[in-house]
């Protein structure tokens, strides 16, 4: 029978305690034993998306540096909270960050850990993963990120500080290659957005969600749990299609796609300052549901 590291982590191995129980948790001894820790979620992470017969999730060192600055965010701060202390969400921390791709994050904390020492802090994290993957429908949302089998990356955040540790998991869809885009604009400026999609999938439509730049929410507000989503304002861009064919509203469509490749200039279609966000969607065939797979956003000045 195949053991899987989540019921080997359970079961508390006193092996693995005698082995590390020397190794005490000193500044340097944590940066040290992080990328063990970090390694062992991965695998816990991969065991379980076997069990569902999803393809497996490669380190991604990008999202592991942005899930880390949150973590001590949210550390700093005594709250667990998708939003940040500056008010931003995942997919703006990873874009401003450098990355294009779509995202979705997992968050898990624990203020009162009963030890630093590396065996207990490496079962403790294992922990804080496992209290999401083991969530029950309907609120199983967190285990569902996990499983997404969309996802192709992770990266895993791990911070700890006396007795309060966190854990940042930001779950990555890397699909589409896409070409520089300006990080600022002015209101109502067109910014050029062009990729290509890598495999055999086909271009779906793009959508462009719009959102008042945040302010820095209330302590109390971020230490209530909450889920996050993009914004709801939105405009759909569609492939072109060829004339004299136009869609059932009279247009001939935005978006110009040449087998794997595709292009678009996209408005900033608000008169007032804000962040857009770009989303792409691919799909394998046509009868299979699309799927986002770029989160790019754009600050409008």
């Amino acid at each position: 029978m195949k053991v899987y590291r989540r019921d080997f982590l359970q079961s508390a191995s006193t092996a693995l305690s005698v082995m590390l129980l020397d190794r005490l948790s000193s500044t340097e001894d944590l940066e040290k034993i992080i990328p063990e820790i970090r390694a062992n979620v991965l695998a816990m992470i991969n065991e379980e998306r076997e069990v569902e017969k999803v393809a497996p999730v490669a380190l991604d060192d990008l999202a592991t540096q942005v899930a880390t600055k949150h973590a001590w965010d949210t550390l700093k701060g005594g709250f667990t909270s998708h939003w940040g202390s500056d008010g931003l969400k995942p997919y703006h921390r990873y874009s401003f960050a450098g990355g294009t791709e779509a995202t979705a994050e997992n968050v898990s904390s624990a203020d009162s850990i009963g030890s630093t020492k590396v065996p207990d802090l490496k079962q403790d994290t294992a922990y804080l993963h496992l209290r999401l993957y083991q969530e029950k429908p309907p609120n199983d949302g967190h285990r569902q990120t996990v499983l997404l089998p969309q996802h192709t990356h992770v990266g895993i955040g791990i911070v700890v500080h006396e007795l309060r540790l966190r854990l940042v998991e930001l779950f990555v869809s890397r699909y589409v290659d896409v070409k520089p885009v300006v990080p600022e604009a002015k209101p109502g400026a067109r910014v050029a957005f062009a990729g290509k999609i890598r495999g055999s999938y086909r271009f779906n439509n793009i959508e462009v969600h719009y959102e008042p730049f945040p302010a820095p929410p209330d302590p109390e507000w971020l230490r209530t749990p909450r889920s996050y989503g993009l914004p709801k304002e939105t405009r759909l861009l569609r492939p072109k299609l060829p004339q004299p064919f136009v869609y059932m509203d009279g247009t001939f469509g935005d978006v110009e796609v040449n087998g794997p490749s595709f292009s678009v200039p996209v408005k900033l279609y608000k008169s007032t300052p804000g962040i857009y966000t770009i989303v792409t969607w691919i799909k394998r065939t046509r009868e299979e549901p699309a799927f986002p797979v770029t989160g790019v956003c754009v600050k409008a000045l």
